[in-house]
């Protein structure tokens, strides 16, 4: 428990308190993918569907998914063009981190994981070695890190 009548003593203990809460929670959180027809897990935290299509048959009315972000998937010209032919996964990451880059929806995404305990991001593929949700966790870790970085900077001023 934090004693804030100690803190108002010692105001720098309490900053110093604060900031070790604050990335003790950091450090916590957690950004994994799964297959959508994985069974749910009571640890996934916030689950969301990261495919431009609704996976078949999953009913839409699904509990099993809280979110669907179809704008952070890849574009219909892309997915087209990969078709998961491991061939084409180096161009395909590359291609799919260029689209990412200034995107609203992984904008969002990176808000959702910078204040929520834990995410899944669902993906629909049957192929986990190659697939639009491994190149999505790659680039959203990078881009909270950063986030996290710029925001620990502005409590040490």
């Amino acid at each position: 428990m934090l004693n804030l009548a100690a803190g108002m003593r010692n105001p720098r203990r309490l900053l110093q308190k604060l900031k070790n809460i604050a990335s003790n929670r950091i450090k916590n959180r957690m950004i994994k993918i799964k297959r959508v027809y994985d069974k749910v897990d009571i640890h996934d935290g916030l689950r969301i569907l990261v495919d431009r299509l609704w996976p078949r048959g999953i009913r839409r009315s699904s509990q099993n998914i809280d979110l669907w972000l179809k704008d952070v998937a890849p574009s219909t010209e892309l997915r087209k063009w990969f078709m998961h032919q491991p061939g084409r996964w180096e161009s395909f990451k590359k291609k799919y981190e260029a689209e990412l880059k200034d995107s609203k929806a992984l904008a969002k995404l990176v808000d959702i994981a910078l204040t929520t305990d834990t995410i899944t991001m669902l993906y629909s593929t049957k192929d986990m070695e190659h697939n639009n949700a491994l190149v999505l966790l790659k680039v959203l870790n990078r881009r909270v890190a950063a986030a996290r970085r710029r925001n620990s900077n502005k409590i040490k001023r």
